[in-house]
């Protein structure tokens, strides 16, 4: 994901719209593929899995919020 250069303008509604939906659709995949996973394991078909559910929308903000050069240190089981 590329960060956008910081702007003070304000963006439409559209835009605003757009970005919102974007960023449910997401996290929506990412649950979804946590769900997955997590079915595999269940099931037995795969042996282990660590997976992020739950983690979604804060991961979305941090996207938003870090620049170029931040420094982070996420879960360490964190794959999502």
């Amino acid at each position: 994901m590329q960060n956008k250069p910081e702007t003070n303008k304000d963006i439409s509604f559209e835009d605003f719209k757009s970005e919102v939906l974007n960023d449910y659709r997401i996290a929506i995949i990412s649950r979804e593929c946590s769900l997955l996973g997590r079915r595999e394991v269940l099931t037995g078909k795969a042996k282990f899995g660590i997976f992020g559910d739950g983690k979604e929308v804060p991961q979305l903000a941090w996207a938003k919020a870090y620049k170029n050069g931040d420094w982070r240190s996420g879960y360490y089981r964190d794959q999502t």
